[in-house]
């Protein structure tokens, strides 16, 4: 790659916990993965941003004066839709050839779309010369994926893959940006990522719905509660207020408000070193997903399931945004390699083709190199 400039990549990520409540103002608990979109980058003294992938035998060509019109893309509208969100916001956005390598499988729930968005922004910086912040970047590439892309998503995503630390879990307050850096210890235990390999697609797929459904519970708390967003609800207060929501509602309402105190929760057990209990709090945030939230659906809950039920694992369940994915899970270290054939094998007999586990460490987020 000695022909390209800067070598610029960004994070897939997990969420261990607090899933669905960051676009409700919530605070949740990811980590940015190895698993990355690294972009080879360098000038080319031209209006154009010309794009190839080292695993699509596809190229494009973006004229950076016509950003507004390659939504529809196949491939690409990602890329445009953050270069359009980087000048608009009134950086300097110069010509440059992209070689785009993703590692975070898509479809997988790992934030592939996130890893894309903010690397190639953080490399539209590093073209030109323009200073690298990695809040920034996570607000302008989450714009791109709400105004561009249409999915009306919170900032979790794009914040872990832009400011995540190696070996650190990141408490995120998704209302004020707060963040507190905890380490991530889990002493005896390991972390598995699984890969249903259903893949899901957030536009076609119900989350800008259940977002509609929280912001109708909200409209009828936030008149008695004097409320700014769900996760603002506690829980002695929705007991109370609760049964004004009706329907569907009430059901996500209820998640959201039980998943904020178990986020709480998971930072104590984590800080704590108690690994069971946290593995608890997973168990019960992906049957809330399940019978509340309703974003799991048979192949997720397949593999949550087997492995809750396999004894070397304390805990597990769905990250993402659902509806196909990968779930985690806290597994005894010496048990990894066991847990993964009986629960893939479980799997298998249930959904009729194969889960993927991966192996990934906790990383940084945004990276430079000069090449």
């Amino acid at each position: 790659m000695a022909e390209y400039k800067y070598k610029v990549s960004a994070a897939g990520r997990i969420n261990i916990i607090g899933e669905h409540v960051d676009y409700c103002g919530g605070k949740v608990f990811p980590v940015a993965l190895s698993l990355k979109n690294t972009v080879y980058v360098r000038p080319n003294g031209t209006d154009k941003i010309n794009i190839k992938w080292t695993t699509l035998d596809e190229s494009v060509s973006l004229d950076i004066h016509k950003l507004e019109s390659y939504n529809n893309l196949k491939y690409g509208n990602y890329q445009a839709g953050s270069a359009l969100m980087w000048k608009r916001a009134g950086h300097k956005l110069v010509g440059c050839d992209m070689l785009q390598d993703c590692t975070v499988p898509f479809g997988s729930g790992l934030s592939s779309s996130a890893a894309i968005e903010v690397s190639t922004i953080a490399a539209l910086a590093a073209v030109a010369g323009e200073k690298i912040d990695p809040v920034e970047i996570a607000l302008l590439a989450q714009k791109a994926e709400r105004e561009y892309t249409g999915v009306n998503c919170g900032i979790m995503d794009q914040y872990a893959s832009a400011c995540g630390k190696k070996n650190m879990c990141m408490l995120l307050d998704c209302k004020t940006l707060n963040c507190k850096y905890v380490p991530f210890e889990l002493g005896d235990y390991a972390l598995v990522i699984a890969n249903t390999n259903k893949p899901h697609n957030l536009i076609e797929s119900k989350y800008n719905e259940r977002r509609a459904e929280c912001e109708q519970a909200l409209a009828v708390l936030a008149p008695k509660l004097g409320v700014s967003c769900l996760a603002d609800v506690k829980a002695d207060l929705f007991e109370k207020y609760g049964h004004l929501i009706e329907g569907k509602a009430y059901d996500r309402a209820k998640h959201v408000v039980e998943e904020c105190a178990r986020v709480e929760s998971a930072v104590r057990a984590m800080e704590n070193g108690d690994i069971v209990a946290l593995g608890g709090l997973l168990n019960a945030s992906h049957k809330s997903l399940k019978e509340l939230y309703e974003v799991t659906g048979i192949e997720l809950d397949a593999l949550a399931e087997a492995a809750q039920a396999y004894p070397g694992c304390v805990g597990s369940r769905m990250t993402g945004a659902g509806f196909g994915g990968c779930t985690i899970s806290l597994v005894k270290r010496e048990a990894v390699g066991d847990f993964k054939k009986v629960v893939g094998e479980k799997y298998y007999e249930k959904i009729g083709y194969r889960a993927t586990f991966y192996f990934a460490e906790i990383a940084d987020g945004i990276t430079v190199t000069q090449l």
